[in-house]
């Protein structure tokens, strides 16, 4: 394998592949959204979205579990965010049904993922300082 093809390896997680489908997800959903939400919820839940599979590619780059434990941190924040703009999203019911279900889906699924790879890592980095 090429150093070039290591430096990507953060688009194997599968974690890293359901925040992007996320992202594709949240920003098919939003353009239904009425349009004087552009610059508003549009914006924000898009950027929430974008900040995810950005932090985890971010922590994975940084080459150090310590890094990468902080960026899955940032990660998470995002995830808490987006789903406070989809429950926002849902009371104004701006989002379809459909659309709602797969991306509470998604984001469920990416906060459980998130969560059992920033403990694998954290606990990794645990053994690793007290050897």
């Amino acid at each position: 394998m090429s150093s070039e093809s290591n430096a990507y390896r953060y688009k194997r997680l599968v974690v890293w592949q359901r925040a992007m489908a996320l992202v594709v997800r949240v920003y098919k959903a939003t353009e239904s959204f009425p349009k004087h939400e552009q610059y508003g919820l549009i914006s924000q839940m898009r950027r929430s979205a974008v900040s995810i599979p950005s932090n985890i590619a971010e922590g994975h780059g940084r080459n150090s579990d310590k890094e990468l434990v902080r960026f899955l941190d940032i990660a998470k924040g995002s995830i808490y965010e987006l789903d406070t703009q989809i429950e926002i999203a849902r009371q104004l019911n701006y989002l379809k049904i459909q659309e709602d279900s797969c991306i509470s889906n998604l984001l469920d699924e990416t906060s459980r993922m998130l969560s059992g790879l920033r403990k694998s890592k954290s606990q990794y980095s645990i053994l690793k300082t007290d050897e």
